[in-house]
């Protein structure tokens, strides 16, 4: 009986960035299956939920092993409610570090049985964050090195 291994894949992805879809990729190295499980709550509140989750998965048309859902709650019951193996995340600044040391000291407590993997983002991407996009879109600066080739489109039809 072959297992398949899964892995979640968190986050506000308010917008999905090259620097999400790159950690994806590289989980999908590791894991057979990668689930990306889309926050109700964002950080900025740019895109709503049905927003975000759209463009994550029209920016992994293709990619085979790949969901895209939306998620309210805790991770940890997420986790279960999905049946995954571990918690994938993306680590660009020691800033990021920190506040995931944080984040799986409390999802520990909550559920002690969770890994947490941490992919440290590519040089070339680990500027990239979407708080950096949001800022560029409000003053009109170009996304294609930033963001996947739908985000552009749905942002220009939008007007942002």
């Amino acid at each position: 009986m072959i297992v398949e291994r899964h892995v979640l894949y968190p986050g506000s992805f308010d917008p999905v960035t090259l620097g999400h879809l790159d950690i994806l990729t590289r989980a999908l190295k590791l894991f057979e299956k990668v689930t990306v499980v889309v926050a109700h709550s964002g950080k900025a509140g740019m895109l709503d939920i049905s927003e975000r989750v759209d463009l994550f998965r029209a920016s992994v048309t293709g990619l085979p092993g790949v969901e895209v859902h939306p998620f309210d709650g805790l991770l940890v019951d997420e986790v279960a409610k999905r049946g995954a193996d571990a918690v994938i995340r993306g680590i660009r600044t020691q800033g990021d570090y920190e506040h995931e040391w944080t984040l799986a000291g409390v999802n520990a407590l909550l559920a002690a049985d969770i890994e947490y993997i941490y992919l440290l983002a590519r040089p070339d991407l680990a500027a990239v964050s979407s708080s950096l996009v949001r800022d560029v879109i409000r003053h009109g600066g170009p996304l294609d090195k930033l963001v996947p080739s739908p985000v552009v489109k749905a942002l220009a039809r939008r007007g942002n």
